[in-house]
Parts: structure tokens; C-alpha cells; sequence
């Protein structure tokens, strides 16, 4: 059984639209998703949240700006991420922060989403580790504080470790996708 994937980004200065494409471009390739399965890109900025209905598996991709505060794009619909039903789907994030500049506020943003999703009845797979970062503190992490909600890019201060935490990331959502969606034998 195909799947339909997209991914649903804000992006101010690119970044996380760049990352986007990237997540597109090797999931498209990618020969563990089954046959048939499409994956698609789907600006905020463009695209209303409803959309996200239509998908089976959504990846959401959120920069944290500032103090703390959402992406612009993501701000100016984020009373409709509550009136989306996510109801059976498999949803991950990933998002971009500055590490040194904004260290008491890395990421927030994918923590912020992770909230607002919790209370809806999906799959909530691509929890990504702490380990190699450098920040005092953050919504975007569990309790125990060794897990993001989502993949924690940094393109100011690890720009070169970009590339490979994407595409160790998408192996992982493709394993946890194939735990939550298995392929039947043809």
C-alpha cells in the first residue's frame, strides 16, 4: 500500500525550505517506502493546514525565532493546528534553532508543535537525541532530557552536521513508518 507523505514547512529565510527539499529529494528515492508512495512539499504560506488531511504521513518542519517565538507562517495559522484532525496519522518534526545565540530558547518551536499535536490521536514517530548539542534549555526536549520532539538542525553553528542528521533521520522515520504502516508481501 502506497503512501502519501508531505511536507508542510514555514520558512523566513530559507532554511527550513531548503531542508524541505532535502527531506523530499531522499525520501523520493528512498526504496523502503512502498511502491507508489509520493512525498510533496506544502508552504504555509500557500497551503492552508486543512490540507494536512489529505496526507498519510506529515512532516512538519518550524524554526524558532528569537526569544522563543514561532516562525511567522506557522504564527499566523496556529489556531487551525487544533481544528486539523490528525486522527491515525503519523506525523514528525523537525525544526532549526541557534544553539549559541538563542541557548536558553534552541528549538522551542518544534516543542511548541509537539504540543499543540499532543492531544490529537497520531502517530508521533522521529524523536531525535540530544546528544551533540549545546544549549542550556528548551521546549523541544522530554523530560528526561535526552530526546528532542524532532530532528534539531542548526545551520549557524553546525551547518556541517546538517546533511547527515537528515538523512539519519529520515532512515529512522522510514524504520518507525514501516513498525507503524507494514508493508504486506505482494
Amino acid at each position: 500500500m502506497s503512501l502519501k507523505i508531505a511536507v508542510f514547512y514555514g520558512s523566513t529565510t530559507c532554511y527550513t525550505e531548503m531542508t524541505a527539499e532535502k527531506i523530499q529529494a531522499l525520501l523520493a528515492l528512498d526504496p523502503a517506502l512502498p511502491a507508489g508512495s509520493s512525498v510533496t512539499l506544502h508552504n504555509l504560506k500557500l497551503q492552508p493546514m486543512a490540507a494536512m488531511a489529505d496526507y498519510d504521513v506529515l512532516i512538519l518542519g518550524i524554526s524558532t525565532w528569537d526569544f522563543g517565538e514561532l516562525q511567522e507562517d506557522w504564527e499566523a495559522h496556529w489556531d487551525e493546528i487544533a481544528t486539523v484532525d490528525l486522527s491515525g496519522k503519523i506525523v514528525a518534526i523537525y525544526g532549526m534553532g541557534d544553539q549559541l545565540g538563542y541557548a536558553e530558547w534552541f528549538v522551542d518551536a518544534i516543542g511548541m508543535l509537539h504540543q499543540a499535536i499532543s492531544e490529537q490521536s497520531c502517530h508521533r514517530i522521529g524523536f531525535w537525541s540530544t546528544e551533540g548539542y549545546d544549549f542550556i534549555r528548551s521546549k523541544a526536549v522530554t523530560e528526561d532530557g535526552e530526546w528532542f520532539y524532532g530532528l534539531a538542525l542548526d545551520e549557524e553553528n553546525q551547518y556541517d552536521q546538517t546533511d547527515v542528521r537528515i538523512s539519519l533521520w529520515l532512515n529512522q522515520l522510514v524504520e518507525e513508518i514501516a513498525e507503524l504502516r507494514p508493508i504486506s508481501p505482494t
